[in-house]
Order: structure tokens, then sequence, then C-alpha cells
């Protein structure tokens, strides 16, 4: 909203009215604005809910071994995350932004099935929401998303092309980046590490069917997005177990996103860099820088020992925005990369699972890890496991603090962050 003020203020030569246009100025007072608004309203939305019984009940020893006490500490801290998030959006960006209309309706949608979940297991069944609904949900956002991106005429790329030029000074041979001036509607993404790095999913998979090739190759992408979008969410929730993890990994993660989306949508670097240019899509900085902004003043009261747990409100929001951000600027297959910690979370759980089934049908306890998912594997105590239990990778040997395990999972993610970000020149 006051963007618009001041746009409008511009037109009659008020000074410092035009920083307002500055993607750089707009984005710091979003970081700024949501980091305060974290920390105030996060003191006050802790108080209501130990004063209305909205907290965690205590969790069982057995998956604790540190015998820290967590009854009493309130949940559903997602919504602090939520509301220092939107405030300076609706503040600082362009509302009519399709992107930012995109991104506002996933921290919402996200937030309010966590929300229902949390509030189900406060209040109702500790079983909470039944998984098939949170799936739902999610899929529902996902197809949302990625019939948006191919039915809306504001979301669009303008593919780079690259071309041996001679140079008349030196005469030596040059590679020149442009974009194609007219903006077209594109299932292209960035595969990593890989020169001309363009693929379309569209030509690679969808050639052979002529004339429909088009609307096969859209359906792919809305399928592939709805599949990215319940996937890194639940892979976030997944993460979502120790004081400060997950918020932590998570702004880590918001941060290289945010270097992408900016150099994604100028033009001069995305000519630098020899990837598309997305227009408009400067608004997700703006966007992101808010959100970085609320998790890191949501950490002054999550960190160890935690105050306030985000929950599913949180957990749930935070994948989506991560997806939903890397879907927009075509950076899909950098997934793996950004999240590579939710990635092993949710591999852990799969293959715990899988295996606790094998062994139970030839009458086995069996597992692969001490316990899951991973992060859990790290503060089982010696002797804690039962002794017919067997562990087929029975690592680490001792017992890590819980805070000793966010940090490092957090140098894993600042790790795998940069190399990211580095898929942009090595190639």
């Amino acid at each position: 909203m006051l963007y618009y003020l001041f746009r409008f203020l511009e037109q009659w030569n008020i000074p410092g009215s035009g920083m307002w246009s500055y993607i750089s100025f707009r984005s710091l007072l979003a970081l700024v604005l949501s980091l305060i608004i974290s920390v105030w309203f996060g003191e006050y939305f802790i108080k209501w809910m130990r004063t209305h019984g909205g907290t965690e009940t205590q969790r069982d020893r057995s998956i604790d071994p540190f015998g820290v006490e967590k009854r009493g500490v309130p949940t559903m801290g997602g919504v602090i995350i939520i509301v220092a998030t939107i405030v300076p959006c609706l503040l600082f960006g362009r509302l009519r932004n399709i992107y930012m209309i995109l991104m506002i309706v996933t921290t919402l949608w996200l937030g309010l099935i966590g929300f229902a979940d949390d509030y189900i297991k406060l209040k109702i069944t500790k079983d909470g929401l039944k998984p098939i609904l949170k799936l739902a949900g999610q899929a529902v956002l996902g197809l949302v998303i990625g019939l948006t991106l191919w039915l809306s005429p504001d979301a669009v790329i303008r593919e780079n092309v690259s071309f041996q030029r001679n140079s008349a000074s030196s005469g030596q041979t040059m590679e020149v980046v442009v974009h194609k001036s007219n903006p077209v509607k594109s299932t292209t993404t960035t595969i990593p590490f890989v020169k001309n790095n363009n693929l379309n999913y569209t030509d690679v998979f969808f050639s052979w069917l002529g004339e429909h090739r088009s609307a096969a190759g859209w359906i792919f992408f809305v399928l592939l997005t709805t599949f990215i979008v319940m996937a890194v969410s639940n892979g976030s929730n997944l993460n979502d177990g120790l004081d400060g993890m997950c918020a932590g990994n998570s702004a880590i993660i918001c941060v290289a996103l945010g270097i992408l989306a900016y150099v994604s949508s100028h033009i001069g670097y995305a000519s630098y860099f020899n990837i598309m240019y997305i227009p408009q899509s400067e608004e997700l900085v703006i966007f992101l820088c808010a959100f970085v902004g609320a998790l890191v003043g949501f950490l002054w009261y999550n960190a160890y020992p935690a105050q306030v747990f985000m929950g599913d409100t949180g957990s749930l929001a935070i994948g989506g925005i991560i997806a939903v951000t890397a879907i927009i600027i075509h950076k899909e297959l950098l997934i793996p990369l950004l999240c590579f910690i939710f990635l092993i979370e949710s591999i852990s759980v799969m293959l715990q699972l899988r295996v606790a089934k094998y062994g139970n049908k030839r009458g086995k306890k069996l597992r692969v890890f001490k316990r899951a998912p991973i992060h859990d594997a790290f503060r089982v105590k010696p002797g804690q496991m039962a002794d017919d239990i067997r562990v087929m990778l029975n690592w680490p040997r001792g017992c890590w603090l819980e805070s000793k395990i966010t940090t490092r999972f957090w140098i894993v993610t600042i790790g795998m962050a940069a190399l990211a970000i580095i898929t942009l020149k090595i190639r």
C-alpha cells in the first residue's frame, strides 16, 4: 500500500518518494520491519497462548534423552512468522503483481491447514488433522499454482540465447548472451551444472505428440508443481523436530532463493549469468526478505531452549513458500541442493518405515537408523534402544546435544545453499 502511495507522490516531486521504486530499498525495509514485528508480536503471542492453554503437552521421554521439560511451551508459533511476513509485504509490495499474490496465497493457505492441524491436536485429538486432508490441501495449492503459471498472461519469461561473435578490436571469438524481446509462456527450467542449461519439458518429453505437445507439457508442469509443493512442505514439516532447526535452515535456504530471484529479475544479471529473465519477479525479493526477517525474529524465541514451537502452522507454510518460489523462478531442479536437509529427513522416514514393515513380516525388529527422522538418530543415548531391535546403521555412537545437532544441520544447509548459488557459474 505504501508503495502505491509514494509512487503517486513521486508525480508531485515529493523528495524521497522515488526511492520506493528501488527493489533494494523496499527489500531491506521489509526485512527490518518483519524482524521487528516478529520479535515484538512474538512476546505477546507467547503470553496469550500460555494464558489460553495453547501449550505443548508432555513429550515422550523415550525420544527426548535430555529430559528437557517441554510441557507448557506454546505451539502454533507459525502465526508469528506468517503475520511478520504478510504485513511488510502488504505495506511495501506491489499487490497487483502475480508473483506476490501467489506467495501470499501460499502462505495463508498452508498456514491455515497447519493451524487447523495444531488446533485439533490441542483441543480435540493428539492425532491432529487426518494426513489425507493435509495432503489434499497441499495438492489443491499445487494445482492452483501450476494452473496460474500456465494460464496467467503475466507469468512469462524471456528466454536467453547465447551465440559466438568475433570482437572487432581483439579479433577473438566471444560469447554473447541476449534475451528474446518477446516474453513467452514456457515450461522451460534450468539444469544445474550444465552449459546452455535450459530444458523445456514440452520439447524433451512430449515432442512426439505434435500439436498436442504444448498442452501435454503444461499438464506435466502442473502435476510436477503439485508434487514439489507437497514434497517440500512435508519435508520442512519433518525437519521441525528440534529447537531452531527448521527456522534456521529455512532462513538460509530463502537467502539463497532471494539471490537467485534477484538475478532472474534483473535483465543485466540474467544476461551475465546466462539464465532466463523473468519480468516482474523482483517482487519475490521483497517477499523473501520479509520472510527471512520473520524467521530470524522467530529464532529469538525458538532457539534452544525454545519458548515457542512453530507447529504445523509454520512448517507447512515454510515448505510451500520455498517450493513455490523455486518453481516461479524456474529453479525447481535446484531444490534437492537447497533443501538437502529436508530431502534427507524425508528419505530417512521412508526408509525406516519400509525396513520396519519388511522386518515385521519376518518376525524381526529391523531399523535403518536408531530413530527417524534422521535428526532424532543423533540424540539417542547409549543403551536407550531396546535389545531386540537390530539397527543397520548404528551411527553416531554417542549422543549429541540438541543445540549441536541444530547448528551442524545449519552448517550443512549453508554449504548446500552456497553450492546452489555457485551453479550460476559452474557449468
